[in-house]
């Protein structure tokens, strides 16, 4: 095994996948779950482009995307703020856990988030 390689604990943390329509809404729902604690870090994707189903019919974006750090107890918070705060009827949030990795770096989401 890497030293300061670990497994992290089942559900402990998880990333979360948000777009954006703009960049500017992006650094907003970013400031918003960084300065309330409910992510530890937040890498903002300034431009993807989606394409997607949508109202029966196939449809693309430009979109900005958010990439969450946090920890999987905050999932429903940050679900309510991000539905709050997003121009989208229906927007995209998705998390998915992290297995594993640096363990300072997890130690680092649980002492940054509340």
């Amino acid at each position: 095994m890497v030293e300061g390689w670990g497994r992290a604990k089942k559900g402990e943390h998880v990333v979360v996948f948000i777009t954006t329509a703009t960049a500017e809404e992006a650094q907003r729902i970013a400031n918003i779950l960084v300065s309330g604690r409910k992510a530890a870090c937040v890498n903002i994707v300034p431009q993807v482009h989606s394409r997607f189903w949508w109202q029966g019919k196939i449809d693309s974006a430009d979109e900005a995307l958010l990439i969450v750090k946090t920890k999987a107890a905050l999932l429903d918070e940050i679900i309510k703020l991000v539905k709050e705060n997003h121009s989208y009827e229906v927007p995209e949030i998705v998390a998915l856990p992290i297995v594993g990795g640096n363990r300072d770096y997890l130690k680092w989401i649980d002492n940054q988030t509340e």
